[in-house]
């Protein structure tokens, strides 16, 4: 097995000693869906009882070989898994360290602006020199964390990560 992670959960061993965990095949593996893990008790309990169970629909071939498909490549991809690793430290280096970010080592930053309006010009004037990057508002988050949210991946350049960081920190220190 790779690099990738199985959670939480596998990774301290705890396995035997949860009733249920939930699998979900959105996002990170570009598939949709999700599973539910756990006792022969609790599979026949949501057969029997689960209403979102009982009036679904079973989840396609394509489904399935799609999941099983994204699976396979994760499992190909350290090499990749690295590369978005060795990019999330480079922003984490690269943005001034007194700019609120939040505690995170995923390809998802975000950067706590707390104000609608500050977000919106933060993310336009990123958007302005090229990138993609989102505001994320109120109601959405609660009032006062609107943020910035930021994507990173494993294809991004240096280059790229250090306009990025280097236009972040234009932004906070005009302002």
């Amino acid at each position: 097995m790779g690099l990738y992670k199985k959670g939480l959960i596998v990774e301290l061993g705890l396995e035997s000693r949860i009733f249920a965990r939930i699998i979900t095949f959105g996002k990170a593996l570009g598939c949709h869906g999700a599973i539910v893990l756990g006792s022969n008790l609790l599979r026949y309990y949501l057969i029997n009882f689960a209403r979102s169970f009982i009036y679904t629909t079973a989840a396609s071939i394509h489904q399935i070989v799609s999941i099983k498909m994204a699976y396979a490549l994760l499992e190909r991809s350290d090499e990749l898994i690295i590369s978005l690793q060795n990019n999330v430290k480079l922003f984490k280096q690269k943005i001034n360290p007194g700019l609120p970010l939040l505690k995170s080592d995923s390809a998802i930053q975000c950067l706590i602006l707390g104000s609608n309006d500050k977000a919106k010009q933060m993310a336009r004037y990123i958007q302005d020199k090229g990138m993609d990057v989102r505001a994320i508002l109120s109601p959405t988050v609660p009032q006062g964390t609107e943020r910035l949210r930021i994507c990173l991946h494993a294809f991004n350049h240096s280059e790229e990560i250090d306009l990025l960081a280097n236009t972040i920190n234009e932004f906070a220190n005009a302002g």
